[in-house]
């Protein structure tokens, strides 16, 4: 089925680089995750305290959503934003973090800041949060890139008006190794919204 859905904004975050609509923003050299995704809260002129709270995985989704919806979303009025996540890993990298701070018994630490972001959808909660999004969402875990699936349900919830607008991402992060690419899908934009368009603005 064709739809008239289109693909208006894009950001992709990945080796310590910020390219929003296929332009590089910031770039961070030789440091880590941790230290690049300060310097780009900072160079992005985001104010949102709770940031600093977060895991590497949220940190990384809000980043790149913080982005495209700092330019369409209106604090004044209710906001229809669906918002449609996946990746690979789930929240292995702060699972494993977690596991070790309960594995020893005679130094049994575990934190509740820690387990709170033992669920990969909590990155959606945070976003959501900020923006006081209340639309669908959901997040999946697969095995690679799955943009029919991101495509097929973003149209969905557009033709069937349960959202104005959809947010898709694939957020990744595990042991250092990380990429954010999330795009805004609506009634007007400069890529059409298909299986195609999805998977060449991935892999630019």
């Amino acid at each position: 089925m064709k739809t008239n859905n289109y693909i208006s904004n894009y950001c992709v975050i990945e080796n310590n680089s910020v390219c929003i609509n296929g332009a590089k923003k910031f770039e961070l050299e030789n440091v880590s995750f941790s230290e690049f995704s300060k310097a780009a809260y900072k160079n992005l002129e985001i104010d949102y305290s709770k940031f600093f709270k977060m895991d590497n995985l949220s940190k990384l989704a809000f980043l790149a959503s913080e982005i495209i919806l700092s330019k369409v979303v209106n604090p004044d009025s209710a906001n229809d934003i669906a918002l449609i996540f996946a990746n690979q890993s789930s929240s292995l990298d702060t699972d494993v973090k977690y596991q070790s701070s309960i594995a020893n018994k005679e130094d049994y630490f575990p934190s509740p800041a820690v387990f709170v972001y033992t669920l990969p959808n909590i990155c959606i909660g945070e976003i959501s949060i900020k923006h006081q999004l209340q639309s669908e969402n959901a997040f999946f875990v697969f095995d690679t890139f799955n943009a029919e699936v991101l495509s097929q349900y973003a149209d969905l919830l557009l033709e069937t008006n349960k959202a104005q607008k959809v947010l898709c991402g694939w957020v990744e992060y595990y042991q250092e190794k990380y990429k954010a690419f999330v795009y805004l899908v609506e009634k007007q934009g400069d890529f059409e919204h298909n299986k195609q368009i999805i998977n060449t603005l991935y892999n630019k």
